[in-house]
C-alpha cells in the first residue's frame, strides 16, 4: 500500500563555526508498509518520526526519493492520496473557541461532505469514541484523553483507509493510553491501515505487526517485535531497542 524508497530530508543548517550548511533530519529511508497492518515506527526523540510522517501525508516536499500509495506517485498524484489518509497530529490543535461537534463539522465540511452524510458521519464517530454527551461542550472543558480520542475521529471524518497517528498517546496517563490502544486496535481489525510513530517502546510492542528502528534519520532494523526478541535473544523489545540503537527507552 505505501511504498518508501531513498526519502532524504535536509534541512538549512548554520554550521558551529558559523558556515551555512545542510541538516539531514532523514537518510535514504526505505520500507513498505501492507493493507490492513499496524506499522510502528520507533525511535528517540530527534530521530526523524515526525518528519518522516510529514513527508507521507504530504505536508512537506522530500528532498529526494519516492514515496507511492498503491502505485501513485505521491508528487504526481497528491490530491487522490490525500482522500486516502487521515492524519492525527502529536499537538491538539482544534479551534479552541468552538464546541466539539463545531469541530467536528468544520472539518467535514472541508472534506466536502453533504449536510446529511456529515451530521451521520459526526454523530457515528462521536459515539464511537464515548464522546456524543459533550457535542456541545467547548473542547477547552476536554480532558487531555478526550482530546486524543477527538484528534483520532476527527481524523476518519472522510474515512480514510490508511491513518496516520503521530506520537498518539504522549504526555498520557497508563489508563487513559491503554484505552487509546483499544481504540487503535479496533480501527485496525475494522480494516484501516495503521501507520503509528511512537517513542514509547511498550507501545510499539503492543500495537504493531512490524516496527522499524529509527535514529538519527536512518532504519536501523524493520522486524516484527517478536524477530527483534529472537534476533537479539532478549525477552523484550525494549531490550532489543537498546542492544540496536544504543539508546535506552
Amino acid at each position: 500500500m505505501i511504498e518508501v524508497n531513498e526519502l532524504v530530508k535536509q534541512f538549512p543548517h548554520r554550521q558551529p563555526d558559523g558556515t551555512a550548511g545542510w541538516k539531514t533530519a532523514v537518510d535514504h529511508l526505505s520500507f513498505s508498509v501492507e493493507q490492513g497492518e499496524i506499522f510502528g515506527l520507533l525511535g528517540p526523540n530527534g530521530a526523524g518520526k515526525t518528519t518522516t510522517i510529514r513527508m507521507l501525508t504530504m505536508q512537506t516536499q522530500p528532498t529526494s526519493g519516492t514515496i507511492r500509495y498503491d502505485g501513485l506517485a505521491a508528487a504526481q498524484h497528491a490530491q487522490d492520496i490525500k482522500n486516502l489518509i487521515g492524519v492525527v497530529p502529536q499537538h491538539v490543535n482544534f479551534d479552541q473557541d468552538l464546541t466539539v461537534g463545531e469541530n467536528m463539522e468544520l472539518h467535514a465540511r472541508l472534506h466536502h461532505l453533504g449536510r446529511a452524510a456529515r451530521r451521520q458521519r459526526i454523530a457515528e464517530l462521536l459515539d464511537y469514541v464515548e464522546l456524543a454527551d459533550v457535542v456541545n461542550d467547548g473542547v477547552r472543558r476536554l480532558s487531555g484523553g478526550m482530546k486524543r480520542r477527538l484528534l483520532i475521529v476527527r481524523a476518519l471524518i472522510h474515512q480514510p483507509r490508511i491513518l496516520f497517528l503521530d506520537e498518539p498517546t504522549v504526555a498520557l496517563d497508563p489508563q487513559v493510553r491503554r484505552r487509546i490502544w483499544a481504540l487503535i486496535r479496533d480501527m485496525a481489525a475494522q480494516g484501516t491501515t495503521i501507520f503509528l510513530t511512537t517513542h514509547y517502546i511498550e507501545e510499539a510492542e503492543a500495537l504493531c505487526g512490524r516496527v522499524a528502528m529509527l535514529d538519527k534519520g536512518q532504519l536501523v532494523a524493520l522486524d516484527t517485535p517478536a524477530g527483534y526478541r529472537e534476533r537479539c535473544h532478549v525477552p523484550t523489545l525494549e531490550e532489543a531497542f537498546l542492544q540496536l540503537t544504543g539508546h535506552k527507552a
